[in-house]
């Protein structure tokens, strides 16, 4: 198949490649052209494990280009996959569509014979019809159906979400555009990956939908954990024992200092707002966002009181910077909430972050960054871990104490035993255990 990916953003980048590993002949483009340029001489914007390699040999291959023609690739292709930004809305939290309903309009003036327009952002329920319209108005004469195809792709595996996944979302009731997505995922028949066709409205909300669930999941074990602390309880016992449960899972129920990213914050408060929208609020979702943003921000006090109630000349040692590993991504990362305020009590920040640094630089100012873990340790008052990355895991702590000037850690990921940090002479706190 002849596809062709608007917009070379993470979903977009992500999804093109991975179709051409498939072997479809696929080009992504972008406005952009310095990106372009970029990733035409190999360099690729975002890190995501496994995706230099994969763009490397289909490039070499000829399954995979790169280019700014629009006009061109939509007017050879049997589908057309828009993977354009949907950020929210300043003032409201709606998600912002108007970069889907700009490539809808250029796409709509290329379209030459039948052509499945696809709608790979994360959308609100009725954008798919309003794309149609937008093609139906420039175009009156093309022959095209539109279809939903969310992405379910978890920043850090998303490769190995896309190849093996637990399902493919098609909304879409038309035959023919039914035989062109199949034609797309029949790899994926090798993997009996489930290929679910739905309505395009269905489509639509079951990618918020699973969404706003996870992140409803996150924020009722982080609850919990604090209530463990209270009654002494550990967070950990409980997370399996309802994990277990086969109806509940265990995915999702590891507590921490709030959920961040790209999409949990931006698709709760976008289903929320199109929930009220529709008249039929969804309580729970408002429910969630509010508790979460507040989590962020509570994390400071625990930085605060692990260090007697005052961080006037103190410095601090903070690891892990993006809103989980394996990614460079640091929207709403936790971090953006948790140093400005260590910073504003008096505090002097020292942070190191395997991935994430160079865009942590542009958010986060006033923080000294660190070439390594044990740089950012030296003569410290208090060591936070913020975010899990495996080379985290293991530090020598004997080589830790050393470093310090006080052998305080503050955990927010539960990566530690307090019982063997407290044998290790560590003033050491943690999430939802006993200390």
């Amino acid at each position: 198949m002849r596809i062709a990916v608007i917009g070379t953003g993470y979903v977009g980048l992500v999804s093109g490649t991975c179709f051409s590993e498939f072997g479809h002949d696929v080009i992504c483009i972008d406005t952009d052209e310095a990106k372009i340029a970029r990733l035409n001489e190999g360099e690729v914007p975002i890190f995501e494990p496994g995706l230099q390699a994969m763009i490397e040999k289909n490039s070499r291959s000829g399954y995979l280009k790169f280019g700014t023609d629009l006009e061109t690739a939509v007017s050879n292709a049997d589908a057309v996959f828009i993977a354009v930004g949907t950020p929210s809305r300043r003032g409201d939290g709606q998600a912002d569509l108007s970069y889907v309903y700009a490539a809808a309009a250029e796409i709509a003036a290329a379209l030459t014979g039948y052509t499945v327009v696809v709608t790979k952002s994360t959308v609100p329920v009725g954008t798919g019809r309003e794309v149609a319209r937008i093609l139906r108005e420039a175009n009156p004469e093309a022959d095209f159906d539109v279809v939903s195809n969310p992405e379910f792709l978890r920043e850090g595996a998303a490769i190995e979400d896309f190849m093996r996944p637990d399902r493919v979302i098609v909304g879409t009731v038309e035959p023919r555009a039914q035989e062109v997505m199949s034609a797309i995922y029949r790899p994926l028949s090798l993997f009996q990956t489930p290929l679910v066709f739905t309505s395009l409205e269905s489509a639509e909300l079951t990618k918020y939908a699973g969404n706003a669930f996870l992140a409803t999941k996150i924020t009722f074990i982080n609850e919990i954990a604090d209530l463990c602390e209270k009654v002494g309880a550990d967070v950990h016992d409980v997370a399996r024992g309802i994990g277990l449960d086969r109806r509940i899972g265990a995915k999702f129920l590891h507590p921490g200092p709030g959920f961040g990213g790209s999409c949990f914050p931006k698709d709760t408060r976008a289903l929320f707002e199109t929930s009220m929208a529709a008249e039929a609020p969804l309580q729970i979702v408002e429910t969630v966002i509010g508790i979460n943003e507040k989590r962020k921000k509570a994390m400071a006090t625990r930085i605060i009181d692990a260090c007697d109630g005052s961080l006037t000349n103190k410095r601090i040692a903070v690891l892990g910077l993006t809103f989980k590993p394996n990614t460079d991504d640091m929207r709403e990362s936790p971090s953006l909430d948790i140093l400005p305020e260590l910073i504003r009590r008096g505090a002097t920040i020292r942070a190191y972050d395997p991935e994430g640094m160079s865009e942590a630089r542009k958010l986060l100012e006033e923080v000294e960054f660190c070439d390594s873990s044990y740089a950012t340790l030296e003569e410290a008052d208090a060591l936070v871990l913020i975010t899990e990355w495996n080379e985290f895991r293991a530090l020598d702590l004997d080589r830790v104490k050393s470093l310090m000037k006080t052998p305080v850690i503050v955990d927010l990921r539960n990566i530690y035993d307090p019982h063997d940090m407290t044998a290790k002479g560590f003033a050491y706190s943690s999430i939802g255990r006993p200390q």
